[in-house]
C-alpha cells in the first residue's frame, strides 16, 4: 500500500523545469468538477492576487449565462502542469466603440438581431485581467501550447472567435507566439498606476502633484469637512453590511457609460470570505449612514482598487471620489506598500493625479482563416482605447501599442 501511496505523490509532485522541459505535452479542456481532482488547481495563479480561489467564486457567483471551462496542460502521465480560465459566451464586438458606431449597430440588428454577435470563447477571467499560470511550467511553454491548440476546441465548442482577454504587458514575450498562430494583438483598456513610496498623503501632493492640482484638491478636502464628518473603516468581510453597500456599488454602476460586469451580493460577501488575505474593504460612513465604499485587493507590494460605491445625495457635494482615493492611498502608505493600481475607466482624474497606464492586451483570432484575415483590419477600428481621448494625453500612451516584434 505504501508503495502505491508514494507513487500517486511523485505523479502529482512538482518537478524540475528541466525533467518538465524534455515531456510532451497536450491541451485538454476540463470542467470545474474534473480539475478539482488535479491537485495542481490549488497552486493556480499562487503569485496573482486572483488566484484559484478567485476563478471558483466568479464561476459561483457570476454570469450563470457563461459556459465555464479550463484548459489543462497536461503532461504524458496525465498530470495537470498548467491550467487556463476561460469562458464561452456571446460577444458583442461593438461594445466598446463610439456612442455613434453602436448607434448604428441598434439600428442594423432591428433586421438582422446577431450583426457583429459572436460566439466567443475568451481565455482569462470574466472578472479582471487574465494571467498566465507558470506556477510549473515556463509561461512561454504554456502560451505556445495554448496558441497550437485553442483554436481546435473552439471549433469542437462551437465557437468562432478566440479572445486571450486583458493580459498584462510582462506577458507580451511569452504571448509573441500568439501573433506568430494568427492572432491579432490590440489594447485593451488599461489599468493605471502610481508609486506611493512617500511618508504620507500630504508629500505624494508635494512631489507629485502639479500645484493648481494641489490646491483644487485641498479646497475638495476642507469643503467636505465643512459640510460633513466621515469616518473610514477597513474590513475584510462586508457581509453584515451587504445591504447596505450594495446599493451605492449599483448606483455606480447604472450611471457608467462603459460597463463591465455586474458584480452580485454573494459575490461582495463571498469574497471576504474565501480570500480574506487578500481583499480589503473600506466604508465611509456620515454618521451612522454609509455614504461610500471601496473594494481593494493587495498584491505583492501594490493595493489595487477594483470596485467603488457611492451614496449620490452625497457624492459631489462631499466630493466622495477624491475623499476615498486620498484615505485608500494613505492607508496604503501607512501600511508600507509601494504601488497604488486602479482598474480600466474613469481617466480623467487618474491623469491629472499623475498616474501612469497599465497596458492590458487583447489577442483576437477568427477560428476562419478568411474572417481572420478581415478581422486583422477590422479590429483596430473597434478596439475600445481608439474612443477614448483623455487616454492619448497620459505620458506613456505609446505604451499600448508596442512593436509586434
Amino acid at each position: 500500500m505504501s508503495d502505491v501511496v508514494f507513487s500517486t505523490l511523485q505523479d502529482h509532485a512538482i518537478l524540475p523545469r528541466d525533467d518538465l522541459a524534455s515531456q510532451n505535452f497536450h491541451l485538454e479542456v476540463l470542467t470545474r468538477e474534473e480539475l478539482v481532482q488535479h491537485p495542481h488547481w490549488a497552486r493556480a495563479f499562487a503569485n496573482e492576487r486572483k488566484d484559484h480561489r478567485y476563478f471558483e467564486l466568479v464561476e459561483d457567483t457570476l454570469h450563470p449565462e457563461f459556459d465555464y471551462r479550463y484548459f489543462a496542460v497536461q503532461d504524458e502521465r496525465g498530470t495537470v502542469r498548467a491550467v487556463q480560465p476561460f469562458f464561452i459566451h456571446d460577444q458583442d464586438m461593438l461594445a466598446g466603440t463610439g456612442p455613434w458606431v453602436r448607434k448604428l449597430a441598434d439600428l442594423t440588428r432591428r433586421i438582422w438581431p446577431r450583426f457583429l454577435l459572436m460566439r466567443t470563447l475568451m481565455v482569462g477571467c470574466a472578472a479582471g485581467e487574465g494571467h498566465l499560470d507558470s506556477s510549473e511550467l515556463p509561461s512561454d511553454r504554456v502560451a505556445q501550447l495554448l496558441a497550437e491548440g485553442m483554436a481546435a476546441h473552439a471549433k469542437r465548442l462551437g465557437a468562432k472567435l478566440i479572445v486571450m482577454k486583458e493580459f498584462p504587458a510582462a506577458d507580451r514575450g511569452a504571448l509573441q507566439c500568439m501573433l506568430e498562430h494568427g492572432y491579432t494583438r490590440v489594447p485593451s483598456l488599461p489599468m493605471t498606476r502610481v508609486g506611493i513610496e512617500y511618508s504620507s498623503f500630504e508629500e505624494y501632493m508635494t512631489k507629485v502633484l502639479s500645484g493648481n492640482m494641489r490646491s483644487n484638491l485641498r479646497k475638495k478636502f476642507k469643503a467636505s469637512k465643512r459640510l460633513a464628518s466621515l469616518e473610514m473603516s477597513a474590513l475584510r468581510d462586508v457581509s453584515p453590511i451587504i445591504d447596505q453597500v450594495y446599493p451605492l456599488y449599483l448606483a455606480v454602476y447604472e450611471r457608467s457609460a462603459l460597463r463591465f460586469e455586474k458584480l452580485t451580493k454573494d459575490y461582495l460577501c463571498g469574497i471576504g470570505r474565501r480570500m480574506p488575505d487578500r481583499v480589503r474593504f473600506f466604508v465611509w460612513r456620515r454618521g451612522e449612514q454609509i455614504v461610500a465604499f471601496a473594494m481593494c485587493m493587495v498584491d505583492g507590494d501594490s493595493v489595487v482598487s477594483e470596485y467603488i460605491g457611492f451614496d449620490y445625495e452625497y457624492a459631489f457635494d462631499l466630493n466622495l471620489y477624491f475623499i476615498v482615493v486620498r484615505d485608500v492611498m494613505a492607508w496604503s502608505i501607512a501600511n508600507r506598500y509601494q504601488n497604488y493600481r486602479n482598474t480600466a475607466v474613469n481617466y480623467e482624474p487618474k491623469l491629472h493625479m499623475r498616474y501612469l497606464l497599465d497596458p492590458l492586451d487583447l489577442y483576437v483570432r477568427h477560428t476562419s482563416p478568411a474572417a481572420n484575415f478581415v478581422l486583422k483590419y477590422a479590429l483596430p477600428l473597434m478596439e475600445p482605447t481608439r474612443y477614448d481621448k483623455v487616454l492619448k494625453r497620459f505620458p506613456n500612451y505609446s505604451e499600448l501599442w508596442p512593436p509586434k516584434s
